[in-house]
């Protein structure tokens, strides 16, 4: 049956697509960019129609700032209300009482995309949420959300709510409602104490995301000396320290890092003289420790994004064979890498090249052992491969015996 052609709601603003996206749309990608569409005027944050050239209904969504045209909140013809918001937030929390693992209070609660209400992200520390408006559209929609969350929240024992705004250097955060928490606080990350400073923190406070691959290193680091890189506040470290790591050496150039990582340690009441920290320049720390011949059993090289756009990515690529290079350079032979990028537009093919060409430089030999990404409760839509950000990959490093 053919379909009839879009009836549009009272004022709201009718977009037409000009090129032949109702498929993907269809199957759940939330994004509509600026060079699909005709030109067309609406505010961000406004909720506008998708038709097609016929003028049969595509979508309904946010009108964005940017690239990004419309942030799609439904394909179907239904009313983006209250009632629907609702149920995307219920759906969330709901699967997180599934898949979140026990003796954990810090996790993410709402992805945004992944949960089909784009541009939201709420993540879990303790007693208190930390949510983070990405774009525009967010920032508009922000106070009628938070509205819609805060009981939600109050039923699963969240009874305070931070709210960070903007990029990097242009973050603001705000008490939207309920008591500060205190700077740092504690959480618990299956039965690891962690500790975060939700205010100055960076993303929302941790990277919940990398949940998996701290209780990987606790798995493996029985009795091995473990180098953690770009640390934070110092999660691999703490988890090596439990996993009876003989010694671990914690490096980031932020010296407030450095502290926090500390009191992670002292949290999980582990001995101070197996850990050392270092407030320095990784690729320094790395050049002077090969030139030392410093070498570790296990290390652990998680940067910051090296690719925050697509335009960056292959200055970001060398970026990180250099830096994996300068990793497998210091481990000891046959010992462990674990190597990771968050970054959206560099393809797992694409980071598994950087370690081929990171271990040609080397003169090493890598034997992958495990890759992954964000655990479940940061979901992705299987139509949305720009969702797929985080790969991890543990790795075996052999001397090149050339």
């Amino acid at each position: 049956m053919p379909r009839r052609p879009h009836a549009p709601h009272r004022g709201e603003p009718t977009l037409v697509l000009r090129k032949p996206l109702r498929r993907a749309v269809a199957a759940g990608h939330p994004w509509l960019f600026r060079d699909a569409l005709q030109p067309f005027e609406a505010a961000p944050g406004e909720l506008v129609t998708v038709v097609d050239a016929r003028g049969e209904f595509v979508a309904r969504g946010w009108a964005e700032e940017g690239p990004i045209a419309v942030r799609v909140l439904t394909p179907s013809d239904e009313p983006v209300d209250d009632a629907l918001l609702r149920r995307r937030i219920d759906d969330a929390l709901a699967l997180r009482q599934q898949v979140v693992p026990p003796d954990t209070d810090a996790y993410r609660l709402l992805h945004g995309e992944g949960d089909r209400l784009p541009g939201f992200v709420c993540d879990r520390y303790g007693a208190v949420a930390s949510v983070q408006l990405d774009g525009a559209a967010a920032r508009r929609q922000g106070e009628r959300v938070l509205a819609l969350l805060r009981p939600a929240l109050e039923r699963v024992g969240v009874h305070a709510c931070i709210v960070r705004e903007g990029r990097r250097g242009e973050r603001t955060t705000t008490l939207a409602w309920g008591e500060a928490p205190p700077s740092p606080m504690r959480v618990r990350e299956c039965g690891m104490a962690l500790a975060v400073d939700l205010f100055a923190g960076q993303k929302t406070g941790l990277f919940l995301d990398h949940r998996q691959a701290r209780a990987r290193v606790r798995s493996l680091a029985q009795g091995l000396r473990v180098l953690d890189l770009y640390a934070y506040v110092g999660g691999f470290s703490a988890a090596a320290g439990l996993g009876g790591a003989a010694a671990v050496d914690t490096v980031d150039v932020a010296p407030a890092a450095i502290a926090l990582s500390a009191q992670t340690w002292s949290a999980n009441d582990l001995p101070p003289e197996r850990r050392s920290g270092h407030a320095r320049d990784v690729p320094e720390f790395l050049a002077e420790a090969r030139a030392a011949r410093r070498r570790w059993q296990l290390v652990v090289a998680d940067p910051p994004s090296f690719a925050p756009r697509e335009s960056s990515k292959e200055v970001a690529l060398a970026a990180y064979a250099q830096l994996f290079a300068a990793s497998m350079g210091v481990l000891e032979p046959g010992g462990l890498l674990l190597a990771a990028s968050c970054s959206s537009h560099v393809r797992m093919s694409d980071f598994e090249a950087t370690l081929v060409a990171a271990a040609s430089k080397a003169r090493r030999v890598v034997q992958v052992l495990e890759r992954w990404g964000a655990p479940a409760d940061h979901p992705r839509l299987l139509a949305f491969p720009e969702g797929d950000y985080l790969k991890v990959v543990l790795a075996r490093v052999f001397v090149d015996a050339r």
